[in-house]
């Protein structure tokens, strides 16, 4: 991001690395330990300051969190990062797909006679 982009619009991105390690796990009532797990794991990787400490944006908290809750019901960790990964996966193809077939009914109809 850009040093120069106003420091609400970075606050506003939901992509933007706000939060350092120590308060992600605060906000998500979990440990650092918890998110270097899921970070090894590849759910998330954390942007780094220069210094080379980790930051978490809004999104990436909001992954950490669902990863939480299966956790929380029993499932291990490597497994509840592979079951979002997947659901994350299919999400993507059901949009994709959905965007093929509004395509193709699109094609079918034709040309819009009044386009003309």
């Amino acid at each position: 991001m850009e040093a120069d982009t106003p420091l609400s619009d970075r606050l506003d991105d939901d992509d933007y690395p706000a939060y350092t390690m120590g308060r992600a796990a605060e906000m998500l009532g979990t440990t650092p330990g918890f998110l270097r797990a899921i970070g090894e794991a590849r759910l998330i990787t954390p942007l780094r300051s220069e210094g080379g400490h980790r930051r978490y944006s809004r999104y990436q908290l909001r992954i950490a969190a669902r990863a939480r809750e299966l956790v929380d019901r029993g499932t291990p960790i490597e497994a509840a990062c592979r079951i979002i990964i997947l659901e994350d996966q299919l999400e993507e193809a059901q949009r994709i797909n959905s965007e093929y077939r509004r395509a193709a009914s699109e094609a079918s109809r034709g040309p819009d006679p009044g386009s003309r």
